[in-house]
């Protein structure tokens, strides 16, 4: 096999035994785009998906608003709404709706957040219950002004769903708390089965796709996790289409990889709105399985890949690798 690389916008293609194979992606028309314009064009034909509406997906809706929850589901525009709610699955979003930063990429809107709801990881548990879930998604907005990030609501969540809905797995996408460990510590210490944190990029654009973030404090918070808790899963994400390069992904599965995380999630970034940034390019179905291929062979024991999977989708299925077995309230 061999493989001409060039660099992050160069042509990458792989020479093998049936012959050449194109790996960079498709570049979306306009590439001189300046920020508050929307990506032009048509998506390609494998990101349209159906409206959301169906009996099961308005009942849960109905659910969360009369518990006055949120879900990433909705806030984050999330393409698999309609099949997720469909069969019964949601991600709750924690902390309100409004998130102390401002990612180039997220739907949801930056501003002062309200005070806390003492009573939300109770609400979350009996909506948990009300809705038989086998296994729960809990993420939420970065609470930077709180001094542990909110990570007791996360504990407390989990606390409420173990006492309400006996044998639900639950998966937590955390923020990275600024680098408090002892924050950290709170979350793993409620023993979710896999605990998710993204690093949604590649090193070179962490400036305009996370600014406030750090790309190795994401990657020491998930070697930690593993370290508090050896029976978690530990899971990351990310996002292509942004301008990274194939070989720049590959690097960021290897720092994963040896950051012992489990679990791999990569999906297409869509532009939610003409103040986001601009989608570079779009891939091919057939590109992202060779970058679940690339990622399996690295170690992972589960790569999510392809052009609408976001962090939680399939997650049910990830949480049976869990060893933990029974946990005690």
């Amino acid at each position: 096999m061999n493989r001409n690389n060039g660099g992050a916008n160069q042509t990458i293609v792989e020479i093998n035994e049936t012959g050449t194979i194109r790996l960079e992606p498709i570049p979306a028309p306009g590439k001189g785009i300046a920020p508050g314009q929307l990506t032009p064009g048509r998506r390609p034909e494998w990101l349209r998906v159906r409206a959301a509406d169906s009996p099961k997906y308005r009942e849960l809706k109905g659910l969360f608003r009369g518990k006055s929850l949120h879900t990433v589901c909705e806030e984050a525009m999330c393409p698999n709404i309609g099949e997720c709610w469909g069969r019964g699955t949601a991600t709750f979003l924690l902390m309100g709706d409004t998130c102390t930063r401002s990612c180039g990429f997220c739907k949801i809107k930056t501003g002062r957040p309200g005070l806390l709801d003492p009573e939300e990881p109770r609400k979350v548990g009996e909506s948990v219950h009300a809705m038989n879930l086998h296994h729960a998604v809990l993420t939420s907005v970065n609470r930077d002004e709180q001094g542990d990030g909110g990570a007791w609501v996360f504990a407390e969540s989990i606390h409420w769903i173990r006492r309400l809905q006996p044998g639900c797995t639950v998966e937590v996408l955390i923020p990275d708390f600024k680098g408090d460990w002892a924050a950290l510590q709170v979350v793993m210490e409620a023993k979710p089965e896999i605990l998710n944190h993204n690093t949604e990029t590649v090193p070179r654009l962490y400036r305009t796709v996370r600014p406030q973030a750090q790309y190795p404090r994401s990657l020491e918070l998930l070697q930690r996790a593993k370290e508090m808790d050896p029976l978690a899963l530990t899971k990351s994400g990310v996002m292509v289409g942004l301008g990274e390069g194939w070989d720049e992904l590959l690097q960021v599965m290897d720092d994963l990889v040896s950051h012992q995380v489990d679990i791999l999630t990569i999906g297409q970034y869509l532009q939610p709105s003409r103040f986001h940034l601009p989608i570079r390019a779009y891939y091919t179905p057939e590109q992202f399985d060779r970058l679940k291929e690339e990622g399996l062979n690295r170690g992972f024991r589960w790569v999510e890949s392809g052009p609408l999977v976001r962090s939680s989708y399939h997650a049910d299925g990830q949480a049976h690798l869990s060893q933990r077995g029974d946990v005690q309230i």
